[in-house]
């Protein structure tokens, strides 16, 4: 491996959690402004307004921009890597997994900005309760891709599906709990 190869490899993995940081965010700040609308109306105004500079400033400043070189920086360090050559055998299969993975991440991406034109415009289509489920997709992705980088071909599929499976079970009953206990403070 060349030092140019490290460095494009270390910048990528510093872009993936910066754009991870926007992924994890932006979700609660969409939660936070959708449970502003439960407020009286002077509240409301001030915090939503307050909202709408944070989350333009997160999603145009930090995460679009990270995802944007996560791609570019991704590319580079893929094609300047040996396993390009190995995507579709098995030796490779798990980073191929990972690119499917990517590729459905950045399509939550492209869906988490609709939501958030939608509250821009003052349309909340999703309640703070399905915010929350929202929110957790990029958990789920981040795990799974993880776990594929660093185990690579040592992963089953099987156990890999299995444990993705019994996490979401995990974090839809933790949301359950949480609005539980939520809702008995209120």
């Amino acid at each position: 491996m060349s030092n140019a190869y490290l460095y494009f490899k270390a910048i990528h993995i510093i872009f993936v959690v910066t754009w991870f940081a926007g992924l994890f965010y932006m979700p609660r700040l969409l939660i936070y402004n959708v449970e502003a609308n439960d407020k009286p109306k002077a509240i409301k105004e001030a915090l939503q307004s307050q909202f709408g500079i944070m989350m333009k400033r997160l999603w145009y400043g930090i995460t679009w921009p990270s995802a944007i070189l996560t791609l570019i920086f991704g590319l580079i360090v893929l094609f300047k890597s040996a396993w390009m050559s190995l995507l579709f055998e098995k030796a490779g299969f798990w980073l191929l997994l990972k690119l499917i993975l990517v590729v459905f991440l950045y399509a939550y991406q492209f869906a988490t900005h609709i939501i958030l034109k939608q509250q821009l415009k003052g349309v909340f289509k999703l309640s703070s309760q399905q915010l929350r489920m929202w929110n957790e997709i990029a958990t789920i992705f981040l795990i799974c891709i993880v776990m594929l980088v660093v185990v690579k071909q040592g992963i089953s599929l099987l156990w890999g599906i299995v444990g993705t499976v019994l996490l979401v079970v995990i974090l839809i009953l933790a949301i359950r709990i949480y609005k539980r206990i939520r809702n008995k403070n209120q």
